[in-house]
This record gives C-alpha cells, sequence and structure tokens, in this order.
C-alpha cells in the first residue's frame, strides 16, 4: 500500500484577485475550497498547456467538439480520472460520472472524492462542459 500524505490544511489564490477590504490581501481558498478550485483546473487545463510539464491536462476541449454519445463519454471519463489520480494526491477519488446534456450541447461532470489526511465527509464538485462558441 503506498504511503499517504497526512495534511491538516490547504490553502490557494482566489483566481478572482479581488482584495481582502481591511487586510488589502489577495483572498484566498481554504481546504475543500482550495481542491475543488484545482481539481476544475486540472480538467479544463489542455496537454501542453502548462510550460515544462506537457503531462499536466486533458484532452476534454477536443471532445466536446465530436457528437455526443457513450464513446466520447467514457473517454471524458477516463481522462478525468486519469488526470487527478496522477496530479491531485490530496485526494482519492471515489467516483466520476460525466452524462451528456443533449440540450446545451455539453455534458454535466460529477467528481466524488476523499480528502487525504482530513476528517472531512466525502465532497463532490459538478460542473458542465461544454463548448465556448
Amino acid at each position: 500500500m503506498p504511503l499517504e500524505n497526512i495534511s491538516r490544511s490547504f490553502k490557494d489564490i482566489s483566481l478572482s484577485f479581488k482584495v481582502h477590504p481591511i487586510t488589502y490581501d489577495i483572498l484566498s481558498l481554504n481546504n475543500v475550497s482550495a481542491i475543488n478550485r484545482s481539481l476544475r483546473n486540472l480538467v479544463l487545463t489542455l496537454n501542453g498547456e502548462r510550460p515544462f510539464n506537457s503531462l499536466l491536462g486533458t484532452s476534454v476541449n477536443r471532445s466536446l467538439f465530436e457528437i455526443l454519445d457513450i464513446r466520447i463519454t467514457t473517454d471524458i471519463e477516463n481522462e478525468i480520472r486519469n488526470v487527478i489520480n496522477n496530479f491531485e494526491p490530496r485526494v482519492r477519488l471515489r467516483t466520476v460520472n460525466v452524462t451528456p446534456d443533449f440540450n446545451q450541447n455539453g455534458y454535466h461532470v460529477l467528481i466524488d472524492y476523499e480528502v487525504i489526511g482530513d476528517s472531512v465527509p466525502p465532497q463532490q464538485i459538478n460542473f458542465i462542459l461544454q463548448t465556448v462558441r
């Protein structure tokens, strides 16, 4: 069994870059909010987009221009599962569910995970993948 990291607190900056009204520091995301943002960023990052780490990211954006079907849905689920397992050591992935939404021409993504080293209950993040055109 692999060794698991034990952490108690996670912190990240908010990508809105809003300033705290009292301290004038950039707002931060803490714990589960930081992990949720990280998971979503991993899924939405394109392969090769990050300098010096061409393996980080997915190609789900290319799949959004294909016809909605079960094969593409399975491919997207597998890519999301792989990128989270490989690049997010703070979580233990439970399930990834991707369902096509024919009305909005996209996919609903539901990621269910546990935070490693913290006693919070299992968490879920959901969002929709769709083309921006």
